[in-house]
């Protein structure tokens, strides 16, 4: 039994094998009942059975996903960012993309099967056991179906800050992926994440205080802080009782632990009993600056 061919099989695929690849193993349909009703395996769907007893991996749930779907079936969306290493973006329900048209018959408890347009083999990761999306369109697609713009935007700067892609390979990915919904929206965000987010929200404050009727701030003003360093601080306005507002505007995906932290000692560092520092981000100017112009009135900033 031990060079029984279909036992490789089913190691490559976390102990998950189909009907008909045990076909053509050899291993025909009375042995596979034989087998099921010993209890030494376990029909896992009317295509995949398994090999082990007991419960499932949540690894072997991927194999039966992508399995029980066969043809070029692949692992999509978060559950094949999780797999190339994206962290802090669990989401129980594993994901496997399948071509226009070819929903399997059955369903598979804790998969869901989505429908794509775009090539399977295009988007395939190489070099791979498990077939699994490239990060990505993995992420770019997630993104795409996601309501929440905050939502949408914080996982391609994730994907950028693990260093499992780049701004530039995303960017790529959209034009590939035509038409992709949001797109325009994640370009922003990506000339955000390589680097332009300064030189965008200075265009974002203007627009906001040309919009909602604030005065406009003086921009990029040389400060010296508590240390005596030299900072440029991003808007500054001056209040009617003599006090300065600060406004730092960080780049919406600046939140990695020791950015967080530079920026908290930068706050620090720059307020002074005649100035006060608020802050806000990138996104917020762009998405929501009615509320960012509301909160910034009641801190005393005048009108135009």
């Amino acid at each position: 039994m031990a060079a029984d061919p279909w036992r490789a099989v089913a190691t490559a695929q976390a102990g998950l094998i189909t009907r008909a690849q045990l076909a053509e193993c050899g291993v025909n349909r009375w042995a596979v009942s034989h087998r099921i009703e010993t209890e030494r395996w376990t029909d896992l769907s009317p295509v995949v059975i398994g090999t082990t007893t007991g419960a499932l991996s949540r690894g072997q749930v991927m194999w039966l996903g992508v399995l029980h779907a066969g043809g070029e079936a692949l692992l999509g969306d978060l559950s094949a960012a999780e797999v190339l290493g994206l962290r802090n973006w669990h989401r129980d329900d594993i994901t496997v993309l399948v071509p226009q048209g070819g929903q399997p018959e059955s369903a598979v408890e804790g998969v869901r099967f989505a429908e794509t347009r775009l090539s399977l083999a295009s988007l395939r990761q190489p070099a791979r056991g498990l077939p699994t999306c490239r990060i990505e369109p993995a992420v770019l697609r997630f993104a795409s179906r996601e309501r929440s713009h905050r939502t949408a935007e914080g996982v391609l700067a994730a994907a950028v800050q693990q260093r499992l892609t780049t701004p530039y390979a995303l960017l790529e990915w959209i034009d590939r992926m035509r038409p992709l919904r949001g797109a325009p929206r994640f370009r922003l965000a990506l000339a955000e994440i390589q680097g332009g987010a300064q030189s965008s929200a200075e265009i974002g404050v203007r627009r906001m205080c040309r919009a909602f009727g604030l005065a406009r701030p003086a921009r990029q003003v040389r400060r010296r802080d508590a240390s005596g360093r030299l900072r440029f601080t991003d808007c500054e306005w001056r209040l009617p009782d003599a006090r300065t507002l600060v406004l730092e505007v960080d780049g919406g995906f600046h939140m990695e632990v020791e950015h967080w932290e530079d920026d908290l000692a930068r706050q620090r560092a720059l307020t002074a009993p005649d100035r006060v520092v608020v802050r806000c981000t990138s996104r917020e100017l762009r998405d929501e600056p009615a509320q960012v112009a509301h909160d910034l009135r009641l801190l005393g900033v005048p009108a135009a």
